[in-house]
């Protein structure tokens, strides 16, 4: 699984119209996009600082919403943005949310089921097991 956080400024007194818009056509249409499986949205206690992280089944469907996507969401919400949002593209390693995204991993054969940590094989150096 794959998450995509976006952080942006927004011009002041414009948090309840971005919140709107992320609520009633933006999300919307994520939801039509191959692989998307949610979106959070948090806003600084100002309103000034926003931030969406949204969840992807794929790598490829993540870079495939940033190519076609993303540019006609920054489309509608470039009126309300103080600056150029700043957009990375995560892994998911571990979630509450999204138990089965630790098996996604290429490693997950090699981690502890209970605790997603890493799997360590002690060896006595006077028997070798």
């Amino acid at each position: 699984m794959f998450a995509r956080k976006v952080a942006a400024r927004l011009k002041p007194n414009s948090i309840t119209e971005f919140t709107n818009l992320i609520e009633c056509h933006i999300l919307p249409w994520l939801r039509e996009q191959e692989g998307f499986l949610d979106l959070i949205t948090l806003a600084a206690p100002d309103g000034l600082e926003v931030a969406t992280i949204s969840f992807w089944d794929h790598q490829c469907n993540a870079q495939a919403y940033d190519a076609s996507g993303y540019p006609q969401v920054l489309k509608i919400l470039q009126r309300l943005l103080d600056a150029a949002p700043y957009v990375k593209t995560f892994e998911v390693v571990g979630s509450t949310f999204y138990p089965g995204a630790l098996s996604r991993r290429p490693d997950a054969r090699n981690l502890v089921p209970e605790t997603g940590s890493p799997q360590i094989e002690y060896r006595s150096q006077e028997t070798g097991v």
